[in-house]
C-alpha cells in the first residue's frame, strides 16, 4: 500500500523559514517524480515545485527564488524548503509522487504565514 506523510507545516512569521518532508512507502521511490502542490482556501490547488528522478527541478509561480526541492532517495523522502514566506504562501502542502499515469497524494500539511 503506498503511503506519502508530509510533515514541517505550522505557523510562521512573514520572512520567515519552514522546511516541508514527505516520506513515501511502497513504491520505488527512487524512480518517481515528485511533487509539491499547495492549496489555498477558495482557490485551485497548484504546483510549486517538481524533481525528477534524476534531480532536475522546476519551479512554478512566485515560489521561483524562494524554495528549493530536493530528494533523498536513501530516505524515500522529499523536502521543500521554503525562505522569505509571505502571507499569500498560507496553504495546504501537498506532496506527490508520479510515475508515467500512476500518482499518489499525501495528504497535506498546513502552512500558516502571520503574525
Amino acid at each position: 500500500q503506498v503511503q506519502l506523510v508530509e510533515s514541517g507545516g505550522g505557523l510562521v512569521q512573514p520572512g520567515g523559514s519552514l522546511r516541508l518532508s514527505c516520506t513515501a512507502s511502497g513504491i520505488i521511490f527512487s524512480i518517481h517524480a515528485m511533487d509539491w502542490y499547495r492549496q489555498a482556501p477558495g482557490k485551485e490547488r497548484e504546483l510549486v515545485a517538481r524533481i525528477t528522478s534524476g534531480g532536475s527541478t522546476n519551479y512554478a509561480g512566485s515560489g521561483k527564488g524562494r524554495f528549493t526541492i530536493s530528494r533523498d532517495n536513501a530516505k524515500n523522502t522529499v523536502y521543500l524548503q521554503m525562505n522569505s514566506l509571505k502571507p499569500e504562501d498560507t496553504a495546504v502542502y501537498y506532496c506527490k509522487a508520479w510515475l508515467a499515469l500512476a500518482n499518489y497524494w499525501g495528504q497535506g500539511t498546513q502552512v500558516t504565514v502571520s503574525s
